[in-house]
């Protein structure tokens, strides 16, 4: 492309000028995706203008997708489509349904020209390490979804602290970012009070529990509840060939587990509610109709999607505790 000096005393910052002149040069073809743009030190000579404002102005456009950097080789444009005011990087641990309506909040209450990045770590350290490191200075902001991994405050920290949003589960190590979290340990504690005598109708409640997926406070919230109220209890770790007995309440927190144990019931000929319960977490539309209804604890995903796009849009710095409650249905 064919540098145009930019204009002096125009009352415009030289860096907003440098940007224009790119994104006049991408909108009308000089420069086209993959392409490399100017060195640094070109645009610098051209415009008369220090190193600093031409890294300001590819900076910008950096964070904003349309272009990106590689070590040693310099800049190239990745997208020919500049109407992008910000670009949002969301690191998911897993999909499901949930965080489907989450997502799909989130999108429909952000500002326009905001575009969103979506990746899933799937409770892997490396991959969480791996996608972070790789988007650092490429986004407006970064919204993480850290689960129970460990440590993983030493990458986060890479990040700027203003641009950084935590979302589900704020660990310890992470107070100090702004986000929307849910409290577990007082979540499960509460919304099990609220249902106490039908519970304790039954024999047994048992919490189907995985320490490498599961929030470590729904375990405190869960064992602090039946201790406190002397109710015969048990945690056990999830698996495909689990047995089930009559008489017996589960705490489910994961939807394929909650699919092998409503088969399983099946199986057995037992019944939802007269000589066996279930309530499982996280409430979506065909946990209204299944079996006649599942019981849920549920946050609410569209509201949490809702609020965090109000922070992004604008750039607020603030901890939301998302609000809990118990759903009752046939199934306890």
């Amino acid at each position: 492309m064919n540098l145009i000096p930019i204009k002096k005393a125009l009352g415009v910052p030289k860096y907003k000028q440098i940007i224009t002149c790119l994104e006049n040069a991408i909108e009308e073809g000089q420069l086209k995706k993959g392409d490399k743009l100017p060195s640094i030190s070109q645009i610098q000579n051209v415009n008369n203008v220090s190193r600093d404002t031409v890294l300001t102005a590819l900076n910008e456009l950096k964070t904003r997708g349309i272009i990106h950097s590689v070590a040693g080789k310099g800049y190239y444009v990745v997208r020919e489509h500049i109407d992008v005011d910000k670009k949002v990087f969301l690191l998911f641990d897993e999909l499901n349904a949930f965080k489907e309506d989450l997502y799909n909040s989130l999108l429909s209450n952000l500002d326009e020209f905001t575009e969103v990045d979506i990746y899933f770590h799937h409770f892997n350290n490396k991959v969480f390490d791996k996608l972070l490191f790789e988007s650092i200075g490429n986004y407006s902001c970064y919204v993480i979804m850290p689960a129970n991994l460990k440590n993983t405050e030493q990458v986060i920290e890479k990040l700027p602290k203003e641009k950084v949003y935590i979302l589900d589960q704020m660990q310890d190590e992470l107070r100090a970012y702004s986000g929307i979290y849910q409290n577990f340990e007082q979540d499960i504690y509460q919304n099990l009070t609220k249902t106490i005598e039908s519970i304790k109708k039954y024999s047994k409640i048992i919490l189907l529990f995985s320490e490498k997926n599961q929030p470590l406070g729904m375990l405190k919230g869960f064992t602090s509840f039946c201790e406190k109220n002397k109710i015969n209890y048990k945690v056990i770790e999830p698996a495909k060939n689990i047995e089930i007995t009559e008489g017996e309440v589960y705490v489910i927190p994961n939807d394929r587990d909650l699919i092998r144990i409503v088969k399983k019931i099946k199986e057995k000929g037992l019944v939802l509610s007269q000589n066996i319960g279930i309530i499982s977490y996280n409430d979506t539309l065909l946990k209204e109709i299944v079996e006649g209804g599942i019981t849920t604890i549920s946050t609410d995903f569209n509201e949490m999607g809702k609020r965090l796009a109000g922070m992004i849009n604008n750039k607020e710095q603030v901890q939301i505790e998302n609000t809990n409650q118990i759903i009752l249905r046939k199934s306890l």
